[in-house]
């Protein structure tokens, strides 16, 4: 197996020497600290770690007693002691132990400590890069010890949790009462559902909780975005979280961690909801927590049921333009479909909107022929569908596991479509041409008559700013909602009889989105809702200032 790919199913990627040293400087504070890295890799945090110990005093033949390293692979805890041997530090084999994290945590943990590893089975101090290995590479025996040890902890995991996520949680357990975890974490930690639960863990373990995040992309070899995660167990004041943005890892050379210290907390929600919120000011996200409780303003699943897209398996071949139709004479055998979020301008998808697709020679017709045998199909189909053999769509996983691999299951056409990803703002899109689409695009079914208000109050600033909160973003500009994260946002409805779609669909077409918040936010926040101007203000801005964000992350 080559480097790159058995790094890559280990998960093992260096960290830069700044992020490290960062981290360390930001941590040890004593020379009786006591210092765990439980996936020490190559050694880059226990130089640093060595290094501060050093400097504070500590004699090169006590480091041992003090800093412990755990590493799987045997190759990269050589390297790592090979490190400390550079630094003259004695018997470095006492430091850096090869084998599982968890197979040794379980036993820390447990009613019989694991005296060998370390005398105290506490530690002041985890630093560490842990693996970023999702569930299907996780190696089997490492995740079941794993995933045991997070039950014990109260935790649920399941098929989508990375192997970070247990590194985390071991390690905050095996911190002493007034410990401090620092490490370099994905980004998902922020948004994605299978963190919720550590989310939570967090807001409630520690006491004051400090994320340094990067403009720039840190390790561009996974184009994974990272932060940088320092936790702090009993801080005695100042509780509470703080998220400090820098554009890369070099703003953190010779940073000073005395000033980050004296810096604002924000108040810690002690929920599993996403932590994007922490880029909002104190008073922007206690508004945000007000209007979530307020019981006047229904949620999106109240009114509607929102679902995925036709799942194709390959858009390239099942859904056509009108010209590859024509030439494989297989028109009649589709149907109309809406491949691509930016076919759709307004708030209403209307017969001219998808007549325009199909005379664009956009793709505009999905692939749907009799449910039947192959050779009893006409044969302009059987070309068509060989055509698909010749260039192996039929091995794809999603055609691959249908009774008949060119029938597309569930083309049901949706009352109303949501996009999935967005870039400026979401939009729920009437659907007035009998069209289905791709799952580029959310379908949705309404519960609730009223489906042309629905729409319309959509658009107001407050939806916008739970939409920033509620989606996911990672790194490239674009917003990406799952159907449940859709139907999890605020819909203010009071008075959206007073809202006009034609009106507001022609200002959406002309992109002029600031003109129809200035109209459904007088009419659904402060004539409906009774908000105060101000607090519709601090809406719009919470909205823009974490899109521009996100759309500024993009480049």
């Amino acid at each position: 197996m080559r480097e790159k790919e058995y790094d890559k199913l280990r998960g093992g990627y260096y960290t830069p020497k700044i992020i490290a040293d960062f981290l360390c400087q930001w941590a040890i504070q004593s020379k009786d600290n006591t210092i765990l890295e439980p996936s020490c890799g190559d050694g880059v945090f226990l130089e640093s770690a060595a290094k501060i110990l050093l400097n504070l005093g500590v004699k090169k033949e006590e480091i041992s007693n003090l800093l412990f390293g755990i590493e799987i692979d045997n190759n990269e805890a050589k390297k790592a002691v090979n490190r400390l041997k550079r630094l003259g530090i004695p018997n470095p084999e006492d430091i850096v132990t090869s084998g599982d994290f968890f197979q040794f945590s379980a036993k820390i943990c447990g009613e019989k400590p694991l005296q060998a590893l370390v005398p105290e089975p506490l530690f002041d101090i985890v630093v560490g890069n842990p693996p970023f290995i999702r569930y299907q590479n996780f190696p089997r025996k490492h995740r079941r010890t794993a995933f045991e040890l997070m039950r014990n902890f109260g935790f649920k995991p399941n098929g989508l949790t990375n192997a970070w996520v247990p590194f985390l949680v071991v390690s905050s357990m095996v911190l002493h009462s007034e410990g401090k975890l620092a490490m370099v974490i994905p980004a998902e930690l922020f948004q994605v559902k299978y963190a919720a639960e550590t989310r939570k863990f967090l807001s409630t373990f520690f006491e004051r909780i400090s994320i340094i995040t990067f403009r720039k992309l840190q390790f561009k070899e996974i184009q994974q975005e990272v932060v940088l995660l320092l936790a702090e167990k009993n801080t005695g004041n100042r509780k509470g979280i703080r998220v400090i943005e820098v554009c890369s890892a070099d703003d953190l050379r010779g940073y000073n961690h005395e000033k980050m210290t004296l810096s604002k907390v924000k108040p810690l929600d002690h929920t599993q909801d996403k932590w994007t919120q922490y880029f909002l000011e104190k008073d922007e996200i206690l508004l945000l927590r007000k209007l979530k409780k307020d019981e006047r303003i229904p949620l999106i699943k109240d009114v509607m049921e929102v679902d995925v897209g036709v799942v194709t398996g390959r858009n390239a071949f099942f859904v056509l333009t009108k010209k590859e139709a024509e030439k494989w004479e297989v028109e009649e055998y589709s149907k109309r479909v809406v491949g691509r979020s930016n076919y759709i301008k307004g708030i209403v998808f209307t017969e001219d909107d998808w007549v325009n697709m199909y005379e664009r020679n956009l793709p505009s017709l999905l692939f749907c022929p009799p449910d039947r045998a192959f050779d009893s199909l006409p044969k302009s189909v059987r070309d068509y569908i060989n055509n698909g053999r010749e260039n192996g769509i039929h091995k794809g996983y999603k055609c691959r596991i249908r009774r008949r691999w060119y029938i597309v299951p569930s083309i049901w056409i949706p009352d109303a479509f949501v996009l999935r990803q967005i870039h400026d703002y979401p939009k729920i899109i009437l659907n007035k041409a009998e069209t289905t689409c791709t799952d580029t695009i959310h379908r949705a079914k309404f519960i609730k008559k009223g489906r042309e208000r629905i729409a319309v109050s959509f658009l107001n600033s407050l939806t916008f700013a739970f939409s920033e909160v509620g989606g996911r973003s990672y790194g490239g500009g674009v917003l990406t909602f799952e159907p449940t994260e859709v139907e999890a946002l605020p819909l203010p409805l009071e008075r959206s009889n007073n809202l006009d779609i034609h009106s507001l669909d022609k200002l959406v077409r002309k992109n002029d989105i600031e003109s129809v918040l200035d109209i459904t936010d007088q009419t659904l926040l402060i004539d409906g809702l009774e908000l105060s101007s101000l607090e519709v203000e601090t809406l719009r801005r919470i909205w823009k200032k974490l899109r521009d964000r996100r759309i500024q992350r993009e480049h």
